[in-house]
Formats: structure tokens, sequence, C-alpha cells
């Protein structure tokens, strides 16, 4: 890039080999956090502020009792988050795999 300013070096150059980092880091921050169990399960106390993975647990009843039905239908609707962020963010991922190859 001769001649080119900063700006331009980053603009050209540098934010497009960070979107396959950031778009990774993305990915498993938002996993993380959608999948966060024990930190709610002890800090929420009243049934209203439960988050979707602590209500799921509630169909698992005690001595092995399972509400097999709404555990399915919940899970179902608890993964929907996850494909859909997934496969917006699989296009960047992709893409920057791609960026890196060289032509013989």
């Amino acid at each position: 890039m001769d001649g080119g300013s900063r700006l331009a070096v980053l603009r050209r150059i540098v934010f497009p080999l960070l979107g396959p980092g950031v778009a990774a880091t993305a990915m498993f921050s938002f996993v993380s956090s959608w999948n966060e169990f024990f930190f709610a399960l002890v800090l929420l106390q009243s049934p209203e502020n439960y988050t979707l993975p602590i209500t799921l647990s509630t169909f698992i009843g005690g001595e092995g009792k399972v509400a097999l039905g709404p555990l399915a239908a919940g899970s179902v609707l608890a993964a929907i988050p996850s494909i859909v962020f997934f496969s917006v963010m699989q296009k960047k991922l992709t893409g920057g795999l791609m960026a890196g190859a060289v032509k013989g």
C-alpha cells in the first residue's frame, strides 16, 4: 500500500484480517453466555427471572420423573437462537479461511 494513509491501511488490510477472529470470539462468547446454567441457578431466586436452561431443568423432577414432551419442545426452542447466530456468522468465518489461501 504505497502512498496509502494509515486509515486506508487499516480499512483495506487490518480490518478484513480481523474479521474471522472477531467472528470466532463472538461465537464462543455467545455460546458460553447462552449456556450459562450454574451462575443463573445460584443467583436467581424467583421463577419469573429464570433463564431458559433453568426453566428446562424444572421439567426434570425428583425420582427420575421427566416431562419429555415439554423438555424436548423447550430444547428445540433453546437451540433456535444458536442456529440462527451460527448461520449468520458462518459467512464471516469461512470468508476468513479463504482470505488466507494463496493461489498457486
